[in-house]
């Protein structure tokens, strides 16, 4: 048996919505972490909650790129593509590489399978395959086969064969199937006859690949050297949770989270809900509105308020997020943002609720946006919206998207001695006290929690006066508080760090991004750096204020491209803010952009012809609007 030692791999397993590649996809996720390996990964599911059998648009699949090197994205393309059955090859097989392997369930290649794909003739037979390295294995057969004389039923048993499928690569890839076994007898710990099942089909797929005379290399992709420290698998919903959880502690006061079942939100209420030894306490309200307002009563009543949603329940928040603006109380607003409009792609990635995060509330309602880059940053990035929130006293939306929730990676576990605290202290001095009465450097209101003898004080959805907080219709003074509440956003940026920042501070272009094109355009910027072409990226966490060290640089470049999945939403604002002819590469197709993709759009301003490639980009990619 032959071994080869490769770099990476990117491998993708895609089936019916039923078929477990989720699962599947995670679990050999963790095995590549285990081995040390640097790891992206791009969960793909359909809206449906079960779609129809066999059908195109049912079809689930889940991309995981590991490497023996840093790392930034899922990988552009499968060098292995696992099908199990013919609509996932249908839909993937354009993206597997030329000459990429490509193992099949030859056993769900019937004539009714074939015709829900709309196949007109078995692709394994017509040689449509012919240029890739095929493997055809009937796992539905060989499933069976393992678990003949158990007590499940066949359709139990037919549930298994994506463990047979996962055996199979774990063989490929030289992965030592004992821990994967341990975890599985501990996911089915309270139905031990489905554990027992799920390792049995698990040893066989590992032991065909072993046996099989047509698998004939082992491949090997040697651990990536991290930087010394605790390394956890972690997804971006995962970790913004945990955020959560210290910015709270750090802030000396119990984290409370209000929330509606979204996707791709819903994830963060069942995290934190797990927290409770912590002192979070969460609650699952009848709608948007009732979460929004729920969370506004946990502000004013002193605690660290959240509530999470995606853009549909973003927009139902809206009036209840301008009272949060017009009572400067401090919440955190997660939107965790996915293919619009109206239901649009649930399921699938988008950052077209940038403008809706910056505008969309009634009258002058400024709000401080940020947008985590990737699933580990989510934690940085909700440690700092609680700082900002309570330092401020001004409700602050933290932007997410479906990649980045879904999609994991490799997470230094960081030292939580080591980071500041910034406890809120709560006013309890009467003397003097008026509640629009500000501070000099921030200019946010005191935060008294309520029943503080001698701090009674009434706060609404009316204006207020500016020093008293009686009602006032005075339009001198609704001039002046409305002045105020947008001063107070723009001062956020003397707490704003350094710009994220790679390459020249002059050059020939300049790529902006924002949120979770962070992998691909920082890839894409090295690569011809690397190749000594003058390209730098700036990469923005603060959207709203800008960040200031965008200012002094963004003039030093001959063409500035801002990229974003999105019809051009940060392009407006960049050009609005810095009167540049700023352009824009962008792309709302419900997946992230590739690498490739954007060395190509970076290219054609150079000047230079693009490199061939297989994926068309969407028509007008650097739209001058």
């Amino acid at each position: 048996m032959e071994t080869k030692h490769l770099d990476r791999v990117v491998i993708r397993f895609v089936g019916d919505s039923g078929d477990g590649m989720q699962l599947t996809g995670s679990e050999f996720a963790k095995a590549a972490a285990e081995a040390g390996n640097d790891i992206s990964t791009f969960p793909d599911f359909p809206a449906e909650i079960r779609a129809p059998a066999g059908s195109l648009f049912g079809v689930s699949g889940f991309q995981l790129h590991f490497s023996s090197s840093e790392i930034h994205t899922p990988g552009d393309a499968p060098d292995v593509l696992v099908c199990m059955n013919p609509a996932g090859l249908k839909t993937n097989l354009k993206d597997l590489v030329e000459t990429g392997t490509l193992i099949v369930n030859s056993g769900a290649f019937v004539e009714a399978n074939l015709k829900k794909a709309s196949y007109s003739s078995n692709p394994l037979e017509d040689g449509t395959l012919d240029k890739y390295k095929v493997h055809a294995v009937d796992i539905n057969h060989l499933t069976m086969t393992a678990l003949e004389g158990s007590e499940l039923t066949n359709k139990e048993k037919g549930r298994a064969k994506n463990f047979f499928a996962l055996g199979l690569v774990f063989w490929m890839y030289g992965r030592e199937p004992e821990a994967e076994i341990r975890r599985i007898h501990q996911q089915f710990a309270k139905k031990p006859g489905y554990g027992d099942a799920n390792v049995t089909v698990f040893k066989a797929g590992y032991h065909y690949g072993e046996t099989a005379e047509v698998f004939q290399t082992v491949y090997k992709v040697p651990p990536h050297v991290f930087k010394p420290g605790m390394y956890r698998n972690i997804t971006g919903n995962e970790a913004i949770a945990l955020g959560l959880v210290v910015g709270a502690e750090l802030a000396g006061k119990a984290l409370f989270y209000a929330g509606y079942p979204i996707t791709p939100a819903s994830s963060i209420l069942h995290s934190l809900a797990k927290y409770k030894n912590f002192g979070t306490m969460t609650f699952q309200a009848e709608d948007e509105i009732a979460a929004m307002g729920a969370a506004l009563g946990a502000a004013y009543g002193g605690s660290i308020a959240v509530t999470a949603s995606s853009g549909p329940g973003i927009a139902l928040k809206g009036e209840a997020m301008g009272l949060g603006v017009m009572t400067e109380l401090p919440v955190v607003i997660l939107n965790i943002q996915r293919g619009g409009p109206s239901t649009g792609l649930p399921t699938k990635t988008e950052q077209s609720d940038l403008s809706q995060s910056l505008y969309g509330r009634n009258g002058e309602s400024p709000l401080p946006v940020l947008a985590a880059k990737s699933p580990g940053d989510t934690f940085y990035c909700a440690v700092e919206a609680v700082k900002i929130a309570t330092r401020y006293m001004v409700p602050v939306i933290l932007l997410s998207d479906g990649y980045i929730a879904n999609g994991s990676e490799p997470w230094a576990l960081p030292n939580l001695a080591a980071m500041p605290r910034f406890d809120v202290i709560h006013r309890t001095d009467p003397t003097n006290y008026f509640v629009y009465e500000r501070d000099p450097r921030t200019l946010a209101r005191s935060w008294v929690i309520p029943g503080t003898p001698g701090l009674e004080h009434r706060i609404g959805g009316i204006e207020k006066d500016a020093l008293t907080g009686n009602i006032s219709y005075a339009p001198e003074n609704h001039e002046k508080q409305t002045h105020v509440r947008a001063e107070k956003i723009q001062r956020i940026a003397q707490d704003i760090g350094e710009l994220d920042l790679s390459g020249p501070e002059s050059g020939d272009v300049l790529v902006i991004g924002w949120g979770g094109t962070f992998g691909s355009l920082r890839q894409a910027q090295q690569q011809l750096l690397a190749q000594g072409k003058q390209v730098s990226h700036a990469h923005l966490r603060w959207l709203a204020p800008l960040e200031p060290g965008l200012a002094k640089i963004i003039k030093n470049f001959k063409t500035v491209i801002v990229a974003e999945l999105n019809m051009g939403q940060l392009r407006q604002v960049i050009r609005a803010e810095f009167l540049i002819d700023a352009v824009g590469l962008n792309k709302i197709q419900g997946l992230p952009f590739k690498v490739r993709e954007v060395t190509d759009a970076i290219e054609a301003r150079l000047g230079e012809p693009a490199a061939q490639s297989s994926t068309e980009l969407p028509a007008q990619p650097l739209a001058t609007a």
